[in-house]
């Protein structure tokens, strides 16, 4: 059986998750990365994307805009600027999201950095299946 580690996940409004898992992918600004049991120390900034958490319960994916993970060997922290369940999003609140980034990053960002937003949130949407 692989190893675990704890597993959490919140956002401003909620605390999203807390479980014991295999294995979390996640968003990278960086790039993905998948975090497992002994993974070395490691602290990475979110870009838009879907986290997805590995469990006994099976898979259960996140829509993220952004924020930050801490990794450990045993543990991963996920603060998210926003979080939604997979299951939770609809096409209105996925519009809806997309705007909001699109404002805030019309707001004094460069050009490069707002098309690279831009670019991860119709990744997103498409990997969440909108």
């Amino acid at each position: 059986m692989a190893g675990t580690l704890q597993f959490d996940l919140v956002s401003p409004e909620r605390r999203l998750a807390s479980v014991v898992a295999t294995e979390v992918q996640i968003p990278g600004a960086d790039g993905d990365l998948t975090a497992m049991e002994g993974h070395s120390p490691t602290i990475t900034t979110l870009r838009p994307g879907v986290l997805k958490v590995v469990s006994a319960e099976g898979t259960k994916s996140f829509v993220v805009t952004g924020g930050f993970a801490e990794i450990s060997a045993d543990s991963v922290s996920v603060l998210a600027e926003r979080a939604i369940p997979v299951e939770e999003l609809t096409p209105v609140l996925m519009d809806q999201l997309i705007a909001d980034a699109s404002e805030a990053t019309a707001i004094g960002v460069e050009k490069d950095v707002a098309d690279k937003v831009m670019a991860d949130l119709v990744a997103m949407r498409t990997a969440a299946g909108y």
